[in-house]
């Protein structure tokens, strides 16, 4: 029997209304949680970025078209940040922050001309989306890292080695570059790293201080491994790159900053899938460091069966040396059904609730592999550019024997 052509015609709306519907339920979420409420007032640019795809009718459409493996509201924000940058001479281009500037004010003109740039460049924006990924190097998140690397050093008394998963442009491999300051409640703060450095990165501390050490521990080695390695000396990779940074005036300069130092020491990067090549990678590491595996924001994207080929993985590394795992991605499943780490670590009272209510955050987890017997931690939660850093006053450890993931808190 042929198919209708009417019924063919609804179910065919009914998939694109469902697909706009969950591309604006992702752009408000991700909006949510880089630019809540109490966000300083030069965020408000990334969220109405994400708010005018989540209402606007041709940015929609357009962000619908894209798989969703490739996040489609970040990739559709990050090609509008690209092209208005080529524009220099269209309205939208002036909200848009340049790097060691100010943040462009609210004039209450954006979702106008955001919606003009739109229907004017739909095509090119649509064409910009299907050859890219989107891809944000976000130095700050090395706020979220260093506390940790801290501990394992003060615990092993070893030098580290790094290896950066989905490193991108390897920005996270320089961080001993890098000056720290973390801001407590009561107006004190604590520092690591060189207060000369070109790069500073700064975070508000909620809860109770982590403990910081002076200095990032010694590194001894590091690589960075990703399915395609970004070159920062290649101008069109550089702009892309920089187009997935948020548009804020900190981050936007930030970045320029870490690039430069990336550019000008360079560090080894391995061309593949972290499965394929992450054996090869450790046996590299030198044998008087500890290895310590970075993860910020990667498996988060990983399917269920990837992450399983993950842990089988960790197991057979460990049998060979102490492996430590450094993760600061959302709870998964991505999105408000979310009921656990990637890690397999429970999170405390609440958290889950608040990632349904205000959007995503960044839980720090920290797993130790040994023999095949894993011990983990959740520390902290933090800010998706590390505004902000949430740290546990005593997390539990908890400690499984075999293969697969552990469940603590």
């Amino acid at each position: 029997m042929d198919a209708d052509p009417a019924a063919t015609t609804v179910a065919g709306a009914s998939g694109a209304e469902e697909r706009e519907r969950a591309v604006a339920d992702q752009a408000l979420a991700v909006a949510a949680a880089w630019s809540p409420p109490d966000a300083p007032p030069s965020w408000w640019l990334t969220a109405a970025i994400l708010t005018a795809i989540a209402r606007d009718d041709v940015l929609r459409a357009v962000a619908a078209g894209i798989p969703a493996d490739r996040v489609p509201a970040l990739l559709l924000s990050a090609a509008l940040v690209r092209l208005a940058g080529q524009r220099p001479d269209d309205p939208v281009a002036r909200y848009l922050p340049r790097p060691g500037g100010e943040q462009p004010p609210d004039d209450g003109g954006f979702p106008a001309a955001v919606a003009a740039f739109a229907r004017a460049e739909r095509d090119e924006l649509a064409r910009l989306c299907a050859g890219h990924r989107y891809q944000m190097n976000e130095v700050a998140r090395c706020l979220d890292v260093v506390p940790v690397l801290g501990r394992i050093a003060a615990r092993d008394g070893r030098p580290l080695a790094l290896v950066d998963l989905g490193t991108g442009a390897g920005l996270a491999l320089h961080l001993d570059r890098y000056a720290y300051r973390y801001r407590l409640a009561d107006g004190t703060s604590l520092t690591c790293g060189d207060p000369g450095a070109t790069v500073r990165l700064e975070c508000a501390v909620r809860g109770v201080a982590p403990v910081v050490p002076d200095r990032v521990p010694p590194i001894l080695g590091r690589v960075g491994i990703d399915v395609e390695p970004h070159d920062l000396a290649d101008p069109q990779t550089y702009g892309w790159l920089a187009a997935c940074v948020p548009p804020e005036a900190t981050a936007v300069t930030r970045f320029a900053a870490a690039a430069a130092i990336t550019r000008s020491e360079g560090a080894r990067a391995v061309r593949g899938d972290v499965l394929d090549v992450l054996l090869d990678a450790v046996a590299g590491m030198p044998e008087e460091a500890t290895v310590c595996l970075l993860d910020t924001y990667v498996h988060v994207f990983l399917p269920p069966d990837r992450l399983a080929r993950f842990d089988a993985l960790l197991d057979h590394l460990s049998r060979r040396r102490q492996i430590e795992w450094i993760s600061v991605d959302p709870l998964v499943p991505l999105g408000p059904d979310a009921t656990t780490t990637v890690q397999g670590l429970d999170v405390p009272a609440g958290w889950l609730e608040d990632n349904r209510a205000g959007g995503v955050f960044g839980v720090v987890g920290h797993v130790s592999v040994r023999d095949g017997v894993r011990t983990g931690q959740v520390l902290g939660r933090s800010h998706p550019s590390a505004a902000w850093l949430e740290w546990l006053d005593r997390p539990t450890e908890r400690t499984r024997p075999g293969r697969g993931r552990i469940r603590g808190t």
